[in-house]
């Protein structure tokens, strides 16, 4: 199918990108993919069952744990389709409804995994700060109650995002430059005025995301408060390393979103390549590397993961 230009449609079929200029190593590229996704799948796949069958596990941070394993996972399903079969098959055709619907579930899941790190901030802030209330504190009602306004406020604020591009005339290339459907990608092939409705997606990522971080951010700062007070240094270090996997996964989830929105957005002259690459770590790295980072950093789950791999 080629590239359709200056003439609108109502069927509107995207094209799908693989990474440009890359063609000669395309096999290996899609070997690779598909090691990430078998990895990244089995990876938090292992992290669920074992929380889920372990008793000793069944506390507010294994709790948290396992929803973001299953934000992860849920990542990883909804993009699978179309980049394996990309890169596997030389599927690049999508439908508009098809590609709405994709990037409708990708920003919910991105959107509930920032409220989950948040609600795992809140966690270890409590653990941190007052121990002894813990668990009277984070109760099995309460944590499901955070993880399903986590859930709640992605799947509301995001509902004019489909109405929006449903609306629009898409008359400029259908060529996508990701193996996905982003919002950002899509607007750019509108040729109707988008207005203020094309900044929608942004002005939510800034009031959800946006007013996630510095929320998390403030959490580590009475966390960080809480820990010079203790007297003792073992402790004080002991407190601070439950929370390195925490603060890894909010660095793996925030870094290369923020940067591929705002370089997709304002910054004109960058590199496609730097884009792909941002789009591509943004993706698959979180779901890849927190089941690793919890893993190595919880002893407890480490003894259980390495149990289950040795009977």
């Amino acid at each position: 199918m080629s590239d359709v230009n200056d003439t609108e449609f109502t069927h509107v079929m995207f094209l799908l990108s693989a990474i440009p200029g890359q063609e000669d190593f395309h096999l290996w590229i899609s070997i690779a993919f598909g090691l990430v996704y078998a990895i990244a799948i089995v990876g938090n796949s292992v992290i669920l069952v074992i929380i889920k069958t372990e008793p000793s596990l069944h506390e507010p941070m294994y709790i948290f744990l396992s929803m973001l394993a299953l934000t992860d996972l849920g990542f990883l399903i909804a993009t699978m389709p179309t980049t394996l079969g990309l890169y596997f098959f030389n599927f690049r055709e999508i439908n508009l409804h098809a590609c709405i619907f994709q990037m409708y579930f990708v920003s919910v899941l991105l959107f509930t995994e920032s409220g989950v790190l948040l609600s795992m901030a809140f966690d270890r802030f409590i653990a941190i700060s007052n121990p002894l209330r813990y668990s009277s504190i984070l109760t099995r009602p309460r944590i499901a109650t955070m993880g399903l306004v986590s859930v709640i406020r992605a799947l509301t604020v995001l509902i004019p995002f489909p109405v929006f591009l449903r609306q629009f005339q898409y008359c400029r290339s259908n060529v996508l430059t990701h193996s996905y459907c982003r919002n950002e990608d899509i607007l750019k092939l509108a040729c109707s005025d988008v207005g203020l409705r094309g900044m929608y997606g942004m002005i939510i990522k800034i009031l959800t995301m946006g007013l996630d971080l510095p929320l998390i951010f403030f959490s580590y700062v009475m966390i960080l408060k809480t820990v010079l007070s203790i007297t003792s240094r073992v402790e004080s270090l002991r407190a601070l390393n439950t929370c390195v996997s925490h603060f890894c996964a909010v660095l793996l989830l925030y870094t290369p979103e923020f940067s591929l929105s705002v370089i997709t957005r304002f910054v004109k002259d960058a590199s496609p390549l730097l884009r792909i690459l941002l789009n591509y770590v943004s993706l698959l790295v979180p779901p890849l590397m927190n089941p690793i980072v919890y893993s190595v950093k919880s002893k407890p789950l480490r003894e259980r993961i390495i149990k289950v791999f040795t009977m």
